[in-house]
């Protein structure tokens, strides 16, 4: 049976356009399933979750898109300045995070904002939730790191890093994460919040995405995308995915096998089959569609797909003893993901106290 994928790419030309993809033994193609002119300034950032798609713009405003029910679902205003990021924690929350140096939690049941949070001095330039929706990640253009506590909303560890990162992203796990500085991927570990590795690209950085909890995929300012082992420090792949430069890079897994999603300057977005195993090979191109737009991010909208969050074992030796405490309840995540982000404080919350309770 056919999967059920589409593929969301935001432009300069401040338009979304949207492909359905048909899977085939071999082939897969995309056919345009709509385009939608929301902004006016370019797309900055897009994200999808089960039901939703949002899109950030230099027009200060996000865009919803209710892509079950197929319709508009109304704009987030809230941010004074372009939108950088834009992530989904599963289907109960939503956070960006913009040039006026916040980052703001939604709620998707009534897209109101939980919480606004001054996260830098400068610009956020990027934004990552931990797995178990307890803590994130910011680095900005004030040259920090931030870890955040997101049961209180508070700030948890700050680290100065000598340059502005422009992309934080965790591994699958939670037991490590990345931080891009132009040409640089410095791999961090969580328990000991300090860097275990480095490795060079030999061009700016676009994009990063893990495809598995070992595997980053890198795209950088020219046609190559490269695999790189974290738990190894290696690049252990590469292959020409676009004639110019790659923009925006994701992924997705089928049964047996990854599919890595590239966008590019040159219009084209790219599905590629990679079989994860001990030695890679390079992927094969499942299929591409040509947009003729001005492509600036990408993401992959599958509906069926139900998000894996895989326990971690208990923090042993963090920056902050709080946060050792509130990863170590992980396990609870898998029942409840509606209170593991922050709560709206203004609701009274569900079996608090109750008199002669059980």
């Amino acid at each position: 049976m056919a999967a059920v994928l589409e593929l969301i790419a935001g432009s300069y030309e401040q338009v979304v356009v949207g492909y359905r993809v048909l899977t085939g033994e071999k082939e897969w193609t995309a056919e345009a399933d709509f385009t939608h002119h929301a902004h006016t300034a370019s797309i900055s950032a897009v994200a999808a979750s089960e039901r939703f798609v949002v899109t950030g713009s230099k027009d200060e405003t996000m865009q919803l898109y209710d892509l079950q029910r197929r319709v508009e679902h109304g704009a987030l205003l809230h941010h004074d300045g372009t939108i950088t990021c834009l992530e989904f924690y599963g289907t109960s929350h939503l956070l960006s995070g913009g040039e006026d140096g916040l980052v703001c939690v939604w709620s998707t049941k009534k897209w109101e904002c939980l919480k606004s949070i001054k996260a830098h001095k400068g610009h956020v330039t990027s934004l990552s939730v931990h797995p178990s929706g307890k803590l994130a990640l910011t680095v900005g253009t004030d040259k920090t790191l931030r870890t955040w506590n997101l049961i209180n909303g508070r700030s948890a560890f700050i680290k100065n890093i000598k340059q502005n990162a422009h992309i934080v992203r965790w591994s699958p796990d939670g037991d490590k994460y990345v931080v891009i500085l132009n040409d640089k991927v410095d791999i961090y570990d969580l328990q000991t919040a300090s860097v275990t590795g480095t490795i060079t690209n030999p061009k700016r950085i676009s994009s990063v995405k893990f495809l598995n909890n070992s595997i980053l995929a890198v795209a950088g300012d020219d046609e190559i995308v490269r695999l790189c082992d974290t738990g190894k420090e290696k690049w252990v792949c590469e292959f020409k995915a676009h004639e110019t430069r790659v923009k925006a890079v994701d992924s997705f897994m089928m049964e047996d096998y990854c599919v890595v999603v590239t966008a590019s300057n040159d219009g084209f977005i790219k599905m590629w089959k990679l079989q994860l195993k001990e030695e890679l090979e390079s992927p094969t191109l499942l299929g591409e569609v040509n947009t003729t737009a001005r492509l600036t991010c990408l993401a992959v909208w599958k509906p069926s797909s139900v998000q894996q969050t895989t326990e971690e074992p208990a923090a042993k030796a963090t920056t902050s003893e709080e946060l050792a405490k509130e990863l170590s309840k992980t396990k609870r995540v898998h029942i409840s993901t509606e209170e593991v982000i922050l709560e709206d404080e203004s609701k009274p919350k569900k079996k608090k106290k109750k008199d002669g309770g059980k």
